[in-house]
């Protein structure tokens, strides 16, 4: 009898690898995921078998392992934030202090970003949301121009551990916390959501794409691997 993933426990154990599973109705195949704590998670098709389940880890062996180093290069997270006076969070590159005011809502003004007392992470992830969309509006236009693909769409939401995500049709989709990065690192998470508008993988014909829109991706790729350890991401993962 054909035992499914859905049938089995929520944790799969393949060799040394622990594989924590969700079953989605949506999803047409595994997605494998090294997660910014090093475990490691799958989602995958309601009717998937353990034993194919299995097999997709083990050929993915060599690419978790090297994930799961660069995890241990990084080091630990950084220390969970406050929501006090003087708190530093980051917003296009650089630390702004917070500081608490009575009334209101979050904006940034005169390099203070100003939360409402007694706001939570709630509020903050909605202003970054709400900043970003016309930035990233503005921002995507001329990477698209450059790399002859039209954008249908841009929102930005909460995207797990992706930096963004798109679709052929053109609806791009990035991740809020994007809008702490410097705006040279969010060059690169745009074009290489905008690449995959023509380039659905990540073959060679993907990052030729990446590379004729912006000279030097590997360095880009590299610090923003560094730069995504240094992100303030609420632990409710809004």
């Amino acid at each position: 009898m054909l035992v499914t993933v859905s049938e089995i426990p929520g944790v799969l154990r393949v060799g040394d690898l622990e594989v924590a599973v969700s079953v989605s109705d949506r999803r047409k195949s595994v997605r494998l995921t090294v997660e910014r704590d090093a475990s490691i998670t799958a989602v995958v098709p309601p009717q998937l078998s353990k034993y194919e389940l299995a097999k997709v880890v083990e050929a993915k062996r060599p690419w978790l392992y090297g994930k799961l180093a660069e995890k241990r290069e990084l080091g630990d997270a950084p220390p969970a934030k406050e929501f006090v006076t003087g708190e530093g969070y980051r917003y296009l590159g650089r630390s702004y202090r917070l500081r608490l005011v009575d009334v209101g809502e979050v904006r940034l003004i005169r390099g203070r970003l100003e939360l409402p007392r007694g706001g939570s992470a709630k509020e903050l992830v909605g202003w970054y949301r709400r900043v970003g969309h016309p930035w990233l509006s503005k921002r995507v236009r001329p990477w698209a121009t450059r790399l002859g693909v039209e954008v249908s769409g841009l929102r930005v939401r909460p995207l797990g551990y992706r930096w963004g995500s798109c679709s052929r049709d053109g609806h791009v989709n990035i991740h809020w916390a994007t809008m702490q990065l410097p705006p040279s690192l969010i060059d690169y998470v745009l074009v290489h959501e905008l690449a995959h508008i023509q380039r659905p993988d990540h073959g060679s014909e993907f990052w030729s794409t990446v590379e004729r829109a912006l000279p030097g991706h590997e360095d880009y790729r590299e610090r923003l691997r560094r730069a995504g350890n240094e992100l303030w991401l609420p632990e409710e993962g809004l």
